[in-house]
């Protein structure tokens, strides 16, 4: 463990790039085999390369806008902005997750859609009001606890949410 949270220091956008690469590129993987009851994901080699690109780009992404919703949060936070119950513990981890996921997250989602249509030469955004939804449901509870770690652990549980709303959006498909 040592190993990882020192590399996740030392290489904060590169360990970004590389969990999400893994993480989400799994994640979307289980969902389509769970949607299909088949190992098949359906992809040419190429597609998968440029899948697993597509998310290592959306770690660093991701990193730097955590990175820049959690200055935004704590700079409203020290103008007075905000009451006592959301200054500190759980309550500014929540606030950081609402801010987050409400003022960052529909341009990140919209962003890995043109990401996904570039890669399989589509222009689809069906469902993406769906996807802008989990920012409600999911993410703004997942990222909760997210921020209620220490920084070096904040991208990989990201990333692992990623896998897990992946397993759940996959079960859920009609």
């Amino acid at each position: 463990m040592d190993n990882y949270i020192n590399f996740v220091k030392q290489y904060p956008f590169i360990s970004a790039s590389i969990q999400f690469a893994i993480l989400g590129t799994l994640g979307e993987c289980i969902a389509l085999w769970v949607k299909r009851k088949s190992l098949s994901i359906g992809w040419s080699f190429w597609t998968f390369i440029g899948k697993v690109l597509a998310w290592a780009l959306l770690g660093i992404v991701v990193k730097l806008g955590f990175i820049g919703m959690k200055a935004f949060t704590l700079s409203i936070i020290a103008q007075g902005f905000m009451p006592e119950i959301l200054k500190c513990g759980i309550g500014k981890a929540f606030l950081i997750s609402l801010f987050t996921n409400i003022f960052f997250g529909p341009q990140m989602m919209l962003f890995h859609r043109i990401e996904d249509n570039i890669i399989e030469g589509k222009w689809n955004f069906n469902n993406i009001q769906k996807a802008w939804m989990t920012l409600i449901w999911f993410w703004i509870p997942a990222h909760t606890l997210t921020f209620s770690l220490p920084t070096h652990y904040q991208i990989g549980l990201a990333a692992i949410w990623g896998l897990v709303l992946g397993i759940i959006l996959g079960t859920t498909k009609k």
